[in-house]
C-alpha cells in the first residue's frame, strides 16, 4: 500500500528540477548571451545554491564567471549581512564592463571583478512584461485600451500608433479563446504583451487588428470573486467547431516615428487558435524590405506563403501547396514553421512524399528548384542556413534505428548534396542556437541517460563540455530510470513507442496495479525522447512513486513520425491518439512482465488526456477499470474550432459527434473521478458538467470535483487536486486507504506563465 513516505517521494519528484534543492543538478543550461552572442554565461544548481559559469566558445574555455568566495566576502562586507558563497543570494547577474551587477539583500549591487569591491548602485529600471522593445532598445510598443502605443525608453514620451481599435476589434491581441484571461487575473496582469514584431531597423512594427466581432460569445460564472462579493459573469469570444465566424488577423505595418498605418490589401488570415505573429507564421525579411506570412483556408488543405509590401500594403502569393489532408508547416502545432525565405529562394517544408522534408523554390516565380532532403526520416527543426556556403543545418528524427523520435543534428547542401550527421550517435539532441555565431549548444540524452551539454561548432566538433547531469538526488528518492519500449500497434504491423516506470521499491515477485498516463495529441507527443520529460512526463514519475506501474505511449495519430502515422488522427479524434494501440501495448508488455496486473488498470490524464481517460473507460471497459479525468474536452461540438477543425476536419459534424464522450456516457462501467476548474477558459467546465448530466441520466456512479475559481491547469490549487487524484487511484486500484498527508503548497507567480511571453 502507498505510505506517507511514498507520497513525500512523489512530491519530491514533481519538483525534480525546481529551485532550490534540485534532485537533478546540471541537466539544463540556459545561456545568457554577451558580446553579441560571442560569449555567454549561465548558472547551474549545486543542490543548495547556484554557481555561475562564463563560456568563450572561440577559445574553448569554461570557467567561473567570478570568484564566488571573493564576491560573497565582498558582498558581506558591503551589506553587513552574512553571505554563503555556496548559496549566493541572487539567481542572475548582468555583466557591466569589468563588473557584475545583481539584485540581492534588498538592494542593487555592483561588484568590480578586479578588486572585488561591492557597492550599492541605482536599481535598474524595471522591465515591463507588457511591452515589446525595439531591436535598438530605444522604443517599446504596448497596448492601451484597444490600440497600440509607443513609448520612448529614454525620456518616457508616449504616443498612439493606432486610434481606431474597438471592442472585439482591437490591435495586438490573439484570439480571446486562448488568451488565458483567468490565469492572468490570478497573477495580477491585465493581458498578454501585444502580438507585434519589429522590423530589423527598429522603424516599423508588424501587427494585426483582431476581428472577433461576429465570434460566438460564451460565459463563465465566478461564484466567489477575490473580493468576496456577488458572483461575477466572465464573458469570452470563443468559436465552436462549425461556427460561421472565426477570429481573423487584419495585418498592418505601423511606422513608429511617422505614424503611418499601412494595411494589408488582402483577405485577413484566419487565426482560430493563435496570432500568426505569436506563432511565427508572420515575419520580416532580414533587410526589412518585405513581410512574409503563411495562411491556410478553413479546410487547411492548402498552405500559401504570401509577401506583404510594407510601404504599399500590396500582397502577392509566393507559392502554395495543396494536399488531400491538412498541409502543415510543422507537425508540432506550437513550434515555428519549417519555412525560411532566403535572398532569392524559399526553403519549404513538405510531407508530399509521406515524410517531412525540405524543398527549394524560386522566391520570384514560385517555381520548384529542387529537393534538399530525402529519406525515410523527417526534418524536425531548421537550425541555420548558411547562404554563402549553400548549406542548411537541421535536426532530424528517424535516423536512430533504436528510437525514431530521437533527434540528430545534420547538414546538407541546398542542392541536396553532402548530407552528413554532425551528431552520429544513438542519443537525442536538443539544440540551442545563438544568432549569427559559429557554434551551438547541444544537450545529448535519452529517457534513461542523463544529459551531457556541450558547445559544438558547425562541423559537429565539441569545443567545450559544459555540464554532466548529476542525478544523485533523484536516485535518493528511490527513483529508477524508466524503460523505453517498442511494441506493435493494434494493427499488428506498426511499431509504437512509449516509456514504462517501475514502482518505487520495485519487487518483481509482487503484482502491481497499472496506470496509463494519457495524452492523445495530435498536436504534440506524450513522450519526449530526452531525459527531461517536461510537464506531462513528470506526472508519470510521481505516480510510480505511489506504487503503480506507469505507462506512457504515443499511439497512431500523434506527431513525430511519417505523415500517414500522424494522419491516423485526421477525422478520428474519437480514437484519442490510438487508444486501441494502448490496449495492445499493455497486453504485450504484460506477457513478459508478470508483475503488471492487468486486472487493475487505470487511465489518468489532463486536458486532451482527460478526454482520453474517459474515452478509454467507455471504449475499453474490460481493460480500464478506473479513470481520473482533469479539464477534459468531452464534447467536441462545443470546443475550440481551431483545434477541432485541424484534427477532426472542418465541416464534419459526424466526426465531431463520434468524438463526444457525452453521447456514449451510458457505457461507463468502472470508477471515475471528474475534475474541472470553474473558470477554465480553455476547455469550459460545461464539458465535464454535460458529461456528468448524461452519467446521472444513465444512473452511473462517479465522483465530481468542480474547483471554484480554478483555470485550465488548476495551478493555484494543484497540490490539493493532485492529492485528490492520487488518493482516488490508491483507493480504487490498490484497494487501500490513502495516508493522511498534507501536500506542499505551490507558489503562484508570473514565472508560472512559462511560454506565454515567448
Amino acid at each position: 500500500m502507498s505510505t506517507t513516505q511514498d507520497y513525500q517521494a512523489a512530491e519530491q519528484l514533481l519538483r525534480r528540477s525546481a529551485r532550490p534543492g534540485e534532485l537533478v543538478v546540471g541537466d539544463k543550461v540556459e545561456p545568457r548571451w554577451i558580446d553579441g552572442g560571442a560569449r555567454f554565461w549561465y548558472s547551474v544548481g549545486t543542490g543548495v545554491g547556484r554557481r555561475f559559469v562564463l563560456v568563450d566558445p572561440a577559445a574553448g574555455s569554461r570557467a567561473p564567471a567570478f570568484d564566488h568566495d571573493l564576491l560573497a566576502a565582498a558582498l558581506a562586507t558591503a551589506s553587513g549581512q552574512p553571505v554563503d558563497p555556496g548559496a549566493l543570494p541572487f539567481a542572475t547577474v548582468e555583466p557591466v564592463g569589468d563588473a557584475v551587477e545583481f539584485d540581492a539583500l534588498g538592494a542593487r549591487w555592483r561588484c568590480r571583478l578586479d578588486d572585488y569591491a561591492c557597492e550599492r548602485t541605482e536599481p535598474a529600471p524595471p522591465g515591463n512584461p507588457l511591452e515589446v522593445p525595439s531591436p535598438d532598445n530605444r522604443v517599446a510598443v504596448f497596448r492601451r485600451g484597444h490600440d497600440l502605443w509607443a513609448r520612448s525608453r529614454s525620456d518616457g514620451r508616449e504616443w498612439a500608433l493606432t486610434t481606431d481599435g474597438g471592442p472585439d476589434h482591437q490591435y495586438g491581441t490573439g484570439p480571446d479563446c486562448t488568451g488565458n484571461a483567468t490565469l492572468l487575473r490570478k497573477i495580477g496582469l491585465p493581458h498578454l504583451p501585444p502580438a507585434v514584431v519589429w522590423s530589423p531597423d527598429s522603424t516599423k512594427v508588424l501587427a494585426h487588428r483582431t476581428d472577433e466581432r461576429g465570434v460566438r460569445r460564451t460565459h463563465l460564472v465566478e461564484a466567489r470573486p477575490a473580493d468576496g462579493g456577488a458572483p461575477v459573469l466572465r464573458s469570452q469570444r470563443y468559436a465552436y467547431a462549425g461556427d460561421e465566424e472565426l477570429p481573423r488577423a487584419e495585418l498592418v505595418v505601423l511606422d513608429v516615428a511617422e505614424g503611418a498605418v499601412v494595411r494589408a490589401r488582402a483577405e485577413p488570415p484566419l487565426m482560430a487558435q493563435m496570432s500568426p505573429i505569436a506563432a511565427q507564421w508572420a515575419w520580416w525579411a532580414p533587410d526589412g524590405s518585405a513581410v512574409y506570412y503563411l495562411d491556410r483556408p478553413r479546410d487547411l488543405r492548402t498552405l500559401t506563403l504570401f509577401r506583404l509590401d510594407p510601404t504599399t500594403g500590396e500582397v502577392t502569393a509566393v507559392l502554395s501547396e495543396t494536399g488531400a489532408t491538412r498541409v502543415e508547416p510543422n507537425q508540432w502545432a506550437y513550434e515555428p514553421p519549417l519555412v525560411r525565405v532566403l535572398a532569392r529562394e524559399v526553403l519549404w517544408y513538405s510531407q508530399r512524399d509521406g515524410w517531412g522534408h525540405l524543398y527549394r523554390y524560386d522566391l520570384r516565380t514560385g517555381a520548384l528548384l529542387g529537393r534538399v532532403t530525402s529519406g525515410r526520416w523527417a526534418v524536425r527543426q531548421v537550425l541555420r542556413v548558411d547562404e554563402a556556403e549553400r548549406v542548411v543545418y537541421f535536426t532530424a528524427s528517424g535516423l536512430v534505428e533504436e528510437d525514431p523520435y530521437r533527434r540528430t543534428v545534420c547538414r546538407v547542401g541546398l542542392d541536396g548534396s553532402g548530407f552528413a550527421k554532425l551528431t552520429d550517435d544513438e542519443l537525442d539532441h536538443v539544440v540551442t542556437v545563438p544568432d549569427g555565431q559559429g557554434y551551438f549548444l547541444d544537450s545529448a540524452s535519452t529517457v534513461d541517460t542523463p544529459p551531457v551539454t556541450t558547445v559544438r561548432d558547425w562541423s559537429g566538433r565539441v569545443l567545450v563540455e559544459l555540464e554532466r547531469a548529476d542525478i544523485g538526488g533523484l536516485l535518493a528518492t528511490g527513483w529508477t530510470p524508466p524503460e523505453r519500449f517498442r511494441v506493435k500497434a493494434a494493427d499488428g504491423v506498426t511499431d509504437v513507442y512509449g516509456v514504462l516506470y517501475r514502482p518505487r521499491g520495485f519487487d518483481p515477485a509482487r503484482r502491481y496495479p497499472v496506470v496509463d498516463s494519457l495524452y492523445p495529441g495530435p498536436q504534440v507527443t506524450r513522450v519526449a525522447p530526452c531525459f527531461d520529460q517536461g510537464g506531462m512526463g513528470l506526472d508519470a514519475e510521481p505516480l510510480a512513486a505511489l506504487g503503480f506501474v506507469v505507462v506512457a505511449l504515443d499511439g497512431r495519430g500523434t506527431p513525430g513520425r511519417d505523415k500517414s502515422f500522424h494522419d491516423a488522427s485526421y477525422g478520428r479524434l474519437a480514437d484519442a491518439g490510438g487508444l486501441a494501440d494502448h490496449v495492445a501495448a499493455l497486453r504485450q508488455l504484460a506477457r513478459t512482465r508478470p508483475w503488471m496486473d492487468l486486472d487493475r488498470v487505470g487511465a489518468f490524464g489532463h486536458s486532451g488526456g482527460g478526454f482520453a481517460a474517459v474515452r478509454a473507460m467507455l471504449d475499453f471497459p474490460e481493460v480500464f477499470r478506473v479513470g481520473v479525468a482533469l479539464s477534459g474536452p468531452h464534447d467536441t461540438r462545443c470546443f475550440n474550432a481551431g483545434f477541432v477543425e485541424s484534427y477532426d476536419v472542418a465541416d464534419n459534424p459526424e466526426a465531431w459527434a463520434r468524438s463526444s464522450n457525452v453521447d456514449i456516457a451510458d457505457r461507463l462501467a468502472g470508477k471515475l473521478l471528474l475534475v474541472h476548474g470553474e473558470l477554465d477558459d480553455q476547455v469550459h467546465p460545461d464539458h465535464t458538467l454535460r458529461l456528468a448530466d448524461r452519467l446521472i441520466a444513465a444512473d452511473k456512479d462517479f465522483e465530481l470535483l468542480v474547483v471554484p475559481g480554478a483555470e485550465h491547469t488548476l495551478i493555484d490549487c494543484l497540490a490539493y487536486v493532485r492529492k485528490r487524484c492520487w488518493d482516488f487511484l490508491v483507493r480504487e486500484l490498490v484497494g487501500a486507504r490513502p495516508p493522511a498527508h498534507r501536500p506542499a503548497p505551490i507558489a503562484l507567480g508570473p514565472e508560472l506563465l512559462g511560454g506565454l511571453f515567448a
